[in-house]
This record gives structure tokens, C-alpha cells and sequence, in this order.
């Protein structure tokens, strides 16, 4: 299969960390940003970083930044959809996201969404783990999103469309379901102690 763009979403407020760029937070030696550009580059063909503000803040990663077309903090949708634009210009036809604050995710990642797709013969498809009380829990920020649903994708926005999930199910997207192991491949750092944790997961499972 042909390896789409990948696009890390990095655009959120960061509230509960007390504001600021979680991606830039260090775990361990490195950041996290480089931690997932790690991860992601060598399953992806090129890669861009979904962020607000001012971009030069990121510069050291020389990666194309790519800001919000919707206003108001849109939350990941408004970067999936930055991200499909950026791709339409580069003439690709999928993106695959990964979110900037979750450093362990899987090294199939992309062949996981990839196979999930083709299996449902639907273009869109997000991860998922599973969860004993709801069954499926998906990561609505890691997700294979087609080009050609980028203007639907938009109107769904300036309709006021903000949860994944909601847009994501009128197009049959497909459920990637990916194993907790001994531990949570889609551990996102939220909080100062989520910091702490995944210190301690870096240090158990390096």
C-alpha cells in the first residue's frame, strides 16, 4: 500500500497542563514532538505539524506548520482538515494523524488503519483499543483520512460539527483495533502527573 502524509496534530490549548506546547515537554531525552516524529517517519511519506500561533517556535523540526482554517480552537477535526488541505496541494490522497502528546503509539500504526480500510472498503478509519466496560474505545486523533472528504469535512465544521466520532460514523469509517498490552500504546500526557506515568512506563518498557 502507498504511504499516505502524516500529520501531527499539535493545535490544542493545552488547559489542563496550565497552557503552553505539551509537544514541547521533555520526556526523558527528547520532547515529545520528537519523539512522535520518530514514531511516525518511517511509516508515513512525508510529514507536517498541525500547531496555532506563531510557527517559528517549532522551527527546529523543519517541518511545514500548518495552522487551523476554522477559528476558534476547533479541536482535532480543524486539524484533520488543515492536514487534507496540505495533502491536496502535495497531490497525495490520504493522511494518517497522530496526535503530538501520546509518544507511545504503535509502530503499525499506519498498516493497522490501512488494513482496517480495505477490509470494511471504506476510506477512513480510526484506532481503536479495547475496553472492557464499552467494548471499543477509539482515539479519535489517530486516524487514515481520505483527501476527497476534505470539503465535506468542512462543511461539517462550519456546521459546528466538533466530536471525531459524529463525522466520522456518517462515512463508515472502519475501527483499527490495536491490543492493550501491558500498557496503553495511546497513553496521552494531559495532566503534570501523566508527565510522571509516562516517565515511568519510558523507563519499564525502553
Amino acid at each position: 500500500m502507498t504511504k499516505p502524509l502524516g500529520i501531527i496534530l499539535a493545535g490544542g490549548l493545552a488547559t489542563r497542563m496550565g497552557g503552553g506546547d505539551k509537544s514541547l515537554l521533555q520526556l526523558g531525552d527528547q520532547c515529545l514532538l520528537a519523539r512522535v516524529i520518530e514514531r511516525l517517519q518511517p511509516q508515513v511519506s512525508g510529514m507536517a505539524l498541525n500547531a496555532n500561533g506563531d510557527p517559528e517556535r517549532f522551527a527546529d523540526f523543519d517541518l511545514p506548520v500548518l495552522s487551523d482554517s476554522i477559528e476558534g480552537f476547533a479541536g482535532p477535526l480543524a486539524g484533520v482538515l488543515a492536514g487534507l488541505d496540505y495533502a491536496a496541494e502535495q497531490g497525495a490522497d490520504h493522511i494518517v494523524t497522530a496526535a503530538a502528546d501520546t509518544p507511545f503509539f504503535p509502530t503499525d500504526l499506519v498498516e493497522v488503519l490501512q488494513l482496517a480500510a480495505k477490509m470494511d472498503d471504506t476510506d477512513i478509519a480510526l484506532a481503536a483499543t479495547p475496553d472492557p466496560e464499552r467494548g471499543t474505545l477509539r482515539q479519535p486523533t489517530f486516524g487514515l483520512w481520505p483527501v476527497a472528504l476534505r470539503e465535506d469535512l468542512r462543511a461539517a465544521l462550519n456546521d459546528g460539527v466538533r466530536k471525531v466520532v459524529q463525522w466520522t460514523s456518517r462515512h463508515n469509517a472502519a475501527d483499527a483495533m490495536f491490543p492493550n498490552w501491558d500498557y496503553d500504546p495511546f497513553f496521552n500526557i494531559n495532566r503534570p502527573e501523566d508527565l510522571q506515568k509516562a516517565e515511568a512506563m519510558l523507563a519499564e518498557h525502553s
